[in-house]
């Protein structure tokens, strides 16, 4: 498998959503017919799509509002919501600072210490709505924040780095114990991130009931360039896919697979589905909602990394409420908004009834996809051309 690259080494091709394209069924659903719910572990939500835990995205507002749609924001424990009490003053610095400013601030702004008296207080803000609470903490702070969290009432605990491995070697200090976190944590863990079938299996026999699967591809994620380490996500999706397909297979215990970063249309988003996604995870989409604690401004979760900053902040810009992004009616004529409406129309052209069925769409190798008959877009700069 692979081809050469060079004398004696290979290396596997590998493909990201600007490379597929989706074929059309032979029956076609009514969009408005179709069921996009999806199941972690025994809790059932009726949004696929989850908002990251980033600054720029989420906040308890933005948490409660996608849990009344039925969805879930996860809320960074890492982050601004956990280190001030009123973090919105920092928040406006941040997107006041120049480009050049803009990471040495986050820098200064993260060194403050989290305080766990803020983590239950968040969590309890979030439930206090009525709806499912979702958290996230560094493998690193996991043991420490999920009793935490566990007390104050947490619906879903996720576990995230940039590259997650059950077997992780370090003589500085103690590694997370994946396992033993979810014996010990009574909502479902999810764990990320990751890109190769062996990992997701890994983690999924240390029983989290969902696996993050993508390293490098966020808008605002600089990974790819600084470490040098990344797989496209279709075929991160893919193999991670068959991972929890064989997992199944074995244990009878289905683990949700959730592609997170890289889509930025309706389309990538349908292609993750396809690909085998049950979920997706997505940040610079939702970091355009007027309701977005980042006002126009997203960064990633490693930009204020003290010695090794793994992103940047970007401007994405202010286009819409996020009902509209999730809902519409659409405002925008980039595929950026109204993306349930994408996936069910999707869902509806390959007939597909339920996300288990769009799991088996037919997949071609299509380059061309973003290109053929587009050139007035292109030059516009509209559309597909943007």
């Amino acid at each position: 498998m692979g081809e050469y690259i060079g004398v004696g080494r290979k290396a596997r091709r590998c493909y990201g959503f600007d490379e597929i394209a989706l074929v059309p069924g032979n029956v076609t659903i009514n969009p408005n017919e179709v069921d996009v719910s999806w199941k972690l572990g025994k809790q059932q939500y009726r949004v696929p799509i989850i908002a990251s835990a980033m600054d720029g995205v989420v906040d308890v507002k933005v948490a409660i509002a996608f849990g009344k749609h039925g969805g879930l924001g996860v809320l960074n424990l890492e982050g601004v919501q956990t280190r001030y009490e009123e973090p919105e003053e920092l928040l406006s610095k941040v997107r006041a600072a120049t480009p050049e400013e803009a990471t040495e601030l986050l820098q200064k702004i993260y060194r403050e210490p989290v305080k766990e008296k803020l983590v239950s207080k968040r969590i309890e803000e979030i439930k206090a709505a009525g709806v499912s609470a979702a958290v996230s903490a560094i493998p690193q702070r996991a043991a420490r924040f999920g009793p935490l969290a566990q007390e104050a009432g947490v619906d879903v605990f996720v576990v995230q780095s940039t590259v997650s491995t059950v077997k992780h070697i370090s003589t500085e200090y103690e590694s997370l114990d994946i396992k033993k976190l979810c014996k010990t944590m009574k909502a479902p863990v999810i764990a990320g991130n990751c890109v190769t079938y062996q990992v997701a299996l890994e983690l999924m026999q240390c029983g989290v009931s969902g696996v993050l699967v993508g390293i490098g591809p966020g808008a605002a994620c600089t990974t790819r360039g600084v470490l040098g380490i990344g797989v496209p996500q279709v075929s991160a999706t893919v193999d991670c896919a068959a991972a929890r397909d064989a997992y199944y297979k074995k244990t009878k215990r289905y683990v949700a697979i959730i592609t997170d970063g890289g889509m930025r249309t309706g389309g990538d988003v349908c292609k993750a589905f396809a690909c085998g996604s049950d979920a997706v995870m997505i940040g610079s989409p939702f970091a355009r909602a007027k309701e977005a604690p980042g006002g126009g401004y997203h960064w990633g979760m490693a930009t204020p990394h003290a010695n090794l900053p793994r992103g940047t902040r970007i401007q994405v810009g202010v286009t819409g409420t996020l009902d509209e992004i999730l809902y519409g009616p659409a405002r925008t004529d980039d595929g950026t908004q109204n993306l349930m409406g994408a996936l069910s129309t999707a869902m509806g052209s390959v007939g597909a009834k339920t996300i288990k069925e769009f799991q088996k769409t037919e997949i071609i190798i299509a380059p061309s996809i973003q290109t053929e008959g587009k050139l007035a877009q292109r030059t516009q700069r509209v559309g597909m051309g943007k």
